[in-house]
């Protein structure tokens, strides 16, 4: 939740406007929530986000690393033309079998492969290029999926890396916090990596106070 009443009220407004969710959204968080799955998805806005950030990068082979219910695949398989691919990585088999109800109700079902297992496993066995990779499991790994995002997007192409803020943590991540840690090492090789030009965006609304990182592959 966010710290001041007032973003939440205006995301919710902004959502209203711009983000409505459709019948399959609003299914899958009344399904996430009776299976009990972690609410840690993005909100309608920042979804919206992804999808126009998609467009604008004329995206047709996505790569989304951490699916759990499939809520921002869908956000993002949406923004793809009728040949596009996502591919995306899922470590929890039942999340990634979740997922697959998820994008079959949305339409996108035939565009979208999951592959479940490790992450750096899995992307291991990947060849490019993608044209936008977007970063959403755990942080700890983040500066292991740059690499991979280096090696795998197309000059030109998109990275984005959510949660890197953390509550502000990143500006001290303390000695037990993990993901602190791991999102504080990813921007400090973020901005000072040869291939990429990035920025940090910082968000305060419905999800509490986190942010997005931007980056182009040179």
């Amino acid at each position: 939740m966010a710290d001041n009443p007032i973003f939440e009220a205006v995301d919710q407004f902004i959502d209203g406007l711009f983000a409505s969710e459709d019948q399959a959204l609003i299914r899958l968080r009344q399904r996430a929530a009776d299976a009990s799955l972690p609410h840690i998805e993005v909100s309608a806005g920042q979804g919206k986000l992804l999808y126009l950030l998609a467009k604008l990068s004329g995206a047709r082979r996505i790569l989304e690393i951490g699916t759990l219910g499939g809520y921002s695949g869908i956000w993002l398989g949406r923004a793809l033309p009728d040949d596009g691919e996502l591919v995306t990585l899922e470590i929890d088999p039942a999340y990634a079998a979740f997922a697959r109800t998820s994008f079959n109700e949305a339409g996108i079902g035939s565009q979208t492969l999951i592959l479940p297992g490790r992450a750096l496993e899995s992307l291991a066995s990947l060849t490019g290029p993608f044209d936008l990779v977007f970063l959403d499991a755990n942080k700890d790994e983040y500066p292991e999926y740059l690499a991979e995002a280096a090696r795998l997007l197309r000059p030109g192409g998109l990275l984005l890396a959510d949660n890197v803020v953390r509550k502000g943590a990143v500006l001290d991540p303390p000695a037990d916090d993990p993901m602190a840690q791991g999102a504080a090492r990813f921007l400090a090789e973020l901005s000072a990596h040869p291939q990429f030009e990035s920025i940090v965006l910082q968000q305060v609304g419905i999800k509490g106070h986190d942010g997005l990182a931007l980056a182009i592959r040179r």
